[in-house]
């Protein structure tokens, strides 16, 4: 699909849901928009060329200065971003991962506000991007099969 001047849409992102033990990483969005002091996942556009799996632990990585490892694919969303007279101004493809910390301690970097790690049982208490709580959930789960437990 393209959109007019040439431009290809939907536009490729990725971001990851990142675990260390009982709390996950996130991220308070800083970007002027509808989304700014949100929380959610790291996460960004693909750039040109880069592999969905590398984009995803590169954004970890320069929003919060954290590296991580992927386990796999959480989800696959799409955003439709619409200025406040509703028109539509962005669409993503969004590739949710999922994965554990290896080290570091999180920074706001790049367009986060906060970055921080948050226990499992206290999400509920902060203002959330659509569906990032329930994703977080999925995830954990997701996790603790793979755990055995």
């Amino acid at each position: 699909m393209s959109q007019d001047g040439g431009e290809l849409w939907p536009r490729g992102a990725a971001s990851a849901a990142i675990f260390r033990g009982s709390e996950v990483l996130l991220i308070q969005r800083g970007k002027e928009g509808p989304l700014r002091g949100l929380w959610s996942f790291p996460g960004g556009r693909i750039e040109f060329g880069e592999p969905v799996r590398d984009a995803a632990l590169r954004e970890v990585l320069e929003e919060t200065g954290i590296v991580a490892e992927l386990a796999g694919v959480l989800d696959v969303r799409d955003v439709f971003r619409r200025d406040p007279d509703e028109t539509m101004v962005d669409q993503y493809l969004l590739a949710v991962f999922y994965g554990r910390w290896i080290s570091g301690d999180p920074v706001a970097a790049d367009d986060a506000l906060t970055a921080r790690f948050v226990p499992l049982d206290a999400i509920h208490e902060l203002r959330m991007t659509d569906g990032a709580a329930d994703l977080v959930n999925r995830a954990a789960a997701l996790l603790q099969v793979a755990a055995g437990r």
